[in-house]
């Protein structure tokens, strides 16, 4: 029996959207270079016994009738992966020096708290989350598929998005004259991005910044049940997902995408594999470039010359004998800076690779929720997460690889540091295991060009009408992945979906 539906890669937007497709009955089969599926969403255990999500920390839309409900929905997954929310009065914790706030689910609590650190520029912060309020409305509008109705009924939502088409966060914090302490303390969650507000689009922090406050959410069974999960209704609903298979290059005929050549990684054999239509999760750059960029047309072309984002730092760690619970960590993330200026801060540990005033982000799975544990008994899971440029880190692992090790050391001992002296103190005493991933990780394990974490980068630029979509100007081809829809878990989700609607007609998504 020939192949429907020839996935290459197995991210979470290839996942979504091959079982939706299988679970209608379509042939669907999945070629993955990795010993894991998902991509950035893959787990990996340590030690035999510690468990860690390579790169996803807490999602959104996955409520009732949101975006994830409704593909697990369709695929009658809704009862089993279930999600625990953070807690709604202060999902992400912001600590500066001076300040602290956390962010709560209502805006009106969240222009209530900030005016109380802030009185004198109460009026404007006010003006600005009303703004942000509606400047997401407007973008909701927007996203496909779009309605001519809507636009008009909502025109004044609308027309305020696209005042912002093209500024950055820092733009608009300065339209409204917000103090810098302010700006820091809403723009803190900046790891999310790896992009300081004077880079990073309005649009992108607008949309993780409402969708947050709507729910920020925690897998019941961690991801790697979510992801299993999808992969197991590919393989119930006769598909495969081949493991350790590496693309090597596209069979074309005609301007049509047929199939292609992959290697098998274990057994070093060359293999052959065609469908009706294929789709690809690996990076759209890469993939024209394997194909040739000519064969493109001029309209794809341009939408594949984006930048790619920048790359991060992961540290893995593991305590024992502590509760985290005790010194203020829970169902919420934790954000410090050292500085009260996050373009400056973004600057030193980017561009000059100092990291010895870090800012940084801090998430403790184990303590999102009791089920399927991540650890043994007695112990938890801290992680850590910033920004890492992988042009120096690659050429420190090409040239010194002692060196490179050490770099790793210094920033996590920066990052212990300034965690021993705010929050835990003796952290280090109660560290049982720990393990760093930099830049060069990120590519050796997703291939993932220039180790970037969120394909294109989230700049004004990258952002606009001209963002790739699943479209390439070859016939049976389409892209599926965070640059030819946009990044993050529930993005990706979205992302498989909107395919699956196009290709099969069946409406999941709709306004």
């Amino acid at each position: 029996m020939k192949t429907d539906y020839l996935i290459v890669g197995s991210g979470l937007s290839a996942l979504v959207f091959g079982s939706l497709m299988a679970n209608t009955g379509k042939k669907v089969q999945v070629l993955e270079s990795h010993e894991h599926p998902g991509g950035f969403g893959h787990t990996f255990t340590m030690a035999k016994k510690y468990k860690f999500n390579a790169q996803l920390h807490y999602v959104w839309d996955c409520g009732e009738g949101q975006t994830v409900n409704r593909v697990l929905k369709k695929l009658n997954l809704d009862k089993e992966v279930t999600f625990e929310r953070y807690e709604p009065d202060g999902f992400d914790r912001m600590r500066i020096p001076g300040y602290s706030l956390n962010i709560p689910s209502e805006s009106q609590e969240l222009i209530w708290r900030l005016s109380n650190i802030f009185p004198q520029d109460a009026k404007q912060i006010r003006k600005f989350i009303l703004e942000v309020d509606k400047t997401s409305e407007g973008l909701k509008i927007l996203s496909p598929p779009i309605i001519p109705s809507e636009l008009l009924k909502h025109i004044t939502q609308v027309s305020c998005a696209i005042t912002y088409l093209n500024s950055t966060l820092q733009d608009v914090f300065n339209k409204f004259k917000l103090p810098q302490e302010a700006q820091t303390l809403l723009a803190l969650q900046w790891p999310d991005f790896l992009l300081p507000p004077d880079q990073l689009s309005f649009y992108a922090w607008v949309i993780l910044f409402t969708s947050y406050q709507k729910g920020a959410f925690y897998p019941t069974q961690h991801f790697e049940y979510v992801i299993n999960s999808l992969v197991k209704v590919i393989e119930e609903n006769g598909g495969e997902v081949l493991l350790n298979f590496e693309v090597t290059n596209f069979i074309l005929s005609n301007q049509m995408v047929t199939g292609v050549r992959a290697i098998n990684k274990i057994n070093r054999q060359n293999y052959e594999f065609s469908a009706e239509t294929i789709i690809c999760n690996i990076d759209p750059q890469k993939a024209a470039q394997m194909i040739g960029i000519e064969k493109f047309s001029t309209k794809i072309r341009k939408k594949l010359n984006y930048e790619y984002s920048p790359s991060n730092y992961m540290a893995y760690c593991v305590v024992k004998d502590i509760d985290l619970r005790d010194y203020g960590f829970g169902k919420w993330n934790t954000f410090h800076a050292g500085h009260r200026d996050l373009n400056e801060a973004f600057y030193q540990m980017y561009e000059k690779h100092d990291f010895s005033n870090p800012s940084f982000a801090i998430t403790t799975p184990t303590l999102m929720t009791n089920n399927q544990r991540d650890c043994p008994e007695g112990c938890q899971i801290i992680e850590f997460l910033t920004v890492a440029n992988y042009d120096y880190f690659n050429q420190l692992k090409q040239t010194n690889k002692k060196a490179y090790r050490q770099k790793k050391e210094e920033i996590l001992n920066s990052i212990l540091d300034v965690v021993e002296k705010n929050y835990i103190p003796d952290l280090r005493k109660y560290l049982v295991f720990k393990i760093t991933g930099s830049p060069t990780t990120n590519e050796r394990f997703c291939l993932c060009p220039k180790g970037n974490s969120y394909g294109s980068n989230l700049t004004p630029k990258n952002m606009a009408i001209s963002r790739l979509n699943h479209e390439t100007s070859l016939k049976n081809f389409y892209f599926c992945n965070a640059s030819s829809g946009y990044p993050g878990f529930a993005a990706t989700f979205w992302t498989g979906a909107i395919l699956y609607q196009k290709l099969s007609g069946d409406v999941i998504l709709s306004k």
